[in-house]
C-alpha cells in the first residue's frame, strides 16, 4: 500500500482552525492544539452566552423601569401590579424604551398605574 503524505490537507486543517483563533492571546492563537482547545470552550461559552443576553436584557429593562418610576414617585413592583390591574399588556423592553424616549407617555402609564391602587 503506498504511503500518503497529509501535507496539504493538514495545513488546511491547520489555517482554519487558527483562523478562527485570530486574536487569541499567545500561544492560543499561534499553536493548533491550544487554539483548537480554547475554540472548544469558547463554543461554549458564546452557546451559553446567546442565552444569557435575554436576561441581561431584561435586567436592563427592569433597571431602566425601576428609575423612571421611581422619579415618578412610586416602586417597580406597584407600577408593573397597576398596570396588570389595568389590563395594560405592555412588555418590559416597551416599557424600557418608553422610560427612555418618551417621557410624557410614561408618566400616562405611571399615572393609569397609579390610579387603580388609590
Amino acid at each position: 500500500m503506498p504511503r500518503v503524505k497529509t501535507g496539504t490537507v493538514r495545513r488546511a486543517r491547520h489555517q482554519k482552525i487558527l483562523k478562527r483563533a485570530k486574536g487569541f492571546w499567545g500561544l492560543r492563537s499561534k499553536s493548533v492544539r491550544t487554539a483548537a482547545q480554547t475554540l472548544l470552550n469558547a463554543a461554549d461559552y458564546e452557546y451559553r452566552d446567546r442565552r444569557d443576553k435575554k436576561n441581561d436584557f431584561r435586567r436592563l429593562w427592569i433597571s431602566r423601569i425601576n428609575a423612571a418610576t421611581r422619579q415618578e414617585g412610586m416602586s417597580y413592583s406597584r407600577f408593573m401590579h397597576g398596570l396588570r390591574q389595568a389590563g395594560v399588556e405592555v412588555d418590559r423592553k416597551i416599557l424600557a424604551d418608553l422610560a427612555v424616549r418618551e417621557p410624557e407617555a410614561f408618566k400616562q402609564l405611571v399615572s393609569v398605574a397609579k390610579g387603580l391602587q388609590a
